[in-house]
C-alpha cells in the first residue's frame, strides 16, 4: 500500500464565492512516486478551544459556550465545525488541493458564536482526513482508503475569519427572530418614529441599561 500524508498549508477567504467560504489549502504527499489517479477526499474540521488563551474582552462572547472562566478547564472540549470534501486530480509524488469551508454568521451555530467572540490571535483547528484513493496500474484500477490516523492541526489567524465576514457582511450582521418578535419590534419602531429595526433594538438596550 502507498502511504499518503496530508498537511494544511494555509486557510484564506475564497474571493469569488457567492456565500462566505474559506479555502483550506492541503498538501498531499506520497511515500513513493507511484502515480495517483485521483483522491475522493473527505475531511472533518474541528475546533480545539483549549489550545489557546483568551483575553478578558473575549470572555463575554464565550459565556454561552463554556460558562464562566473558572469552569473552562472542564467545559472547553473539542467540537465539530463542519464536514467538507474535494476531488484531488491525479498526481505523482505530491500535490496541493483546496478544501472549501462554507461559513455562516448564524449566532445559533456554536462555531459562529465562538469565532465571533475572538478578537485576536488564532483559531485552533484540527483536520481529520478520510476518503478513497484510486491508483491506475497495468491491470486496471486499485482502491485504497485514506487511514483514519491522517490528521493535521492548523492555527488559523482570527483576521482571516474577520476579513471573510467583513467582505460579505460589511458593518452588519444578522440574528434570527420569531415572527411575533419581529412584528413587535416593527411596531415599537413605528410608534417611536425610529428609522429602522437597528435603532429600535438600540433604543431598547439603552432603556434597559438606564433601568435600575
Amino acid at each position: 500500500m502507498s502511504e499518503l500524508t496530508f498537511s494544511v498549508l494555509g486557510v484564506e477567504p475564497e474571493p469569488y464565492a457567492v456565500t462566505p467560504t474559506l479555502a483550506a489549502h492541503v498538501g498531499v504527499a506520497g511515500a513513493s512516486d507511484d502515480p495517483v489517479h485521483a483522491i475522493a477526499l473527505r475531511c472533518q474540521v474541528r475546533i480545539e478551544p483549549s489550545r489557546r488563551s483568551y483575553a478578558d474582552q473575549e470572555e463575554p462572547g464565550l459565556l454561552d459556550l463554556f460558562g464562566p472562566r473558572e469552569r473552562w478547564a472542564e467545559t472547553q472540549r473539542t467540537f465539530l465545525w463542519q464536514h467538507t470534501a474535494a476531488m484531488v486530480p491525479g498526481f505523482s509524488g505530491a500535490a496541493t488541493t483546496a478544501l472549501p469551508l462554507p461559513c455562516t454568521y448564524d449566532f445559533e451555530v456554536a462555531a459562529s458564536k465562538y469565532l465571533h467572540a475572538l478578537r485576536d490571535g488564532t483559531v485552533p483547528l484540527q483536520f481529520l482526513f478520510s476518503g478513497t484513493v484510486f491508483f491506475k496500474g497495468d491491470s486496471g484500477f486499485r482502491v485504497q482508503q485514506v487511514p483514519w490516523h491522517c490528521d493535521d492541526h492548523y492555527d488559523m489567524p482570527v483576521s482571516v475569519w474577520r476579513t471573510l465576514i467583513a467582505t460579505h457582511f460589511p458593518d452588519r450582521g444578522w440574528v434570527r427572530l420569531e415572527h411575533d418578535t419581529i412584528a413587535a419590534l416593527a411596531s415599537y419602531k413605528s410608534q417611536r418614529g425610529l428609522l429602522n429595526l437597528d435603532d429600535a433594538v438600540a433604543s431598547l438596550l439603552t432603556a434597559r441599561a438606564e433601568t435600575p
